[in-house]
């Protein structure tokens, strides 16, 4: 029923005795404006058939929902397959369209805004070590060892635990990157105070990397123990965290064995003896 611009919808439903056959139900009388009563025969035709139970709309468009759930596999590439298989086999009429819809289209709205978000973070990242610094031969070799260690616990860790890698896990990667960038800083900082004090490259970058291996491994057990029920669970809900909690867990263990060695070798081959050292 139409009242202005508001639509209500109205169910009709006659007595079982009325209704029981399409004979019945063609036998109705229906009214009409000049007082006269007519069979509702005479106005539409009666049949029975199967249809749908129920007929959803959303912008202005009648739509069919399907609905299914992956279970061990990447949302991406399961939905790239679906819509391949379907793509061969389905031919859809005219005025018809299918849409991709439910996680996946949250998947794509957070790929794209990651897309935007992830090289600024780098960015920022190295603008404030740059500050820190003074300069970027040691910005980038932070960098590049946290890229060279803290993606390989995460990604051994999805490998054997079955787990997709989905926005969670990049997610996870990017706050990862945070921490193991600071686990880096103590290292860089605290040589160059050594440096300061009249060590050698060689003596500074030994020194640090043992001295400073109980901060950087507090730093990294707080992280490790807190999100580690998160990474074990496997109970409702868990689809979301675990990714996230997992990647985390096993970059850190990663990052804090690889650290030790990586970072103070790529310290001594970029590092000078005319180097301006900020700590």
């Amino acid at each position: 029923m139409i009242q202005g611009e508001k639509l209500f919808d109205l169910v009709v439903r006659m007595k079982p005795e009325f209704r029981e056959s399409g004979e019945q139900i063609s036998n109705l009388l229906v009214g009409t404006p000049n007082g006269q009563q007519v069979p509702l025969s005479q106005l539409a035709n009666i049949s029975q058939g199967t249809g749908a139970s129920f007929i959803y709309r959303e912008n202005n468009s009648r739509y069919i929902g399907i609905q299914y759930s992956i279970v061990g596999r990447d949302l991406a590439r399961a939905v790239e397959d679906g819509q391949k298989a379907v793509a061969k086999a389905v031919k859809l009429p005219q005025g018809y369209r299918m849409e991709w819809g439910g996680e996946y289209s949250e998947f794509l709205a957070a790929e794209s805004q990651l897309n935007v978000i992830g090289p600024i973070t780098v960015m920022l990242i190295l603008l404030i070590l740059f500050a820190l610094y003074g300069n970027f031969k040691f910005p980038l070799i932070v960098l590049l060892s946290v890229v060279l260690t803290e993606p390989v616990g995460a990604l051994i860790a999805l490998k054997l635990t079955g787990t997709p890698f989905s926005v969670s896990s990049v997610l996870g990667l990017l706050v990862l990157m945070g921490v193991s960038v600071e686990t880096a800083v103590i290292d860089v900082s605290y040589i160059n105070k050594l440096r300061l004090g009249g060590q050698n490259i060689q003596l500074a970058t030994y020194e640090a990397s043992v001295v400073r291996l109980r901060p950087i491994m507090m730093t990294a057990l707080v992280a490790c123990l807190g999100l580690l029920p998160a990474a074990l669970s496997h109970g409702i809900g868990s689809d979301t965290q675990r990714p996230f909690a997992i990647v985390i867990v096993a970059g850190l263990i990663s990052r804090l064995f690889l650290g030790r060695v990586v970072s103070p070798v790529l310290y001594k081959m970029v590092a000078k003896e005319g180097d301006i050292l900020q700590v």
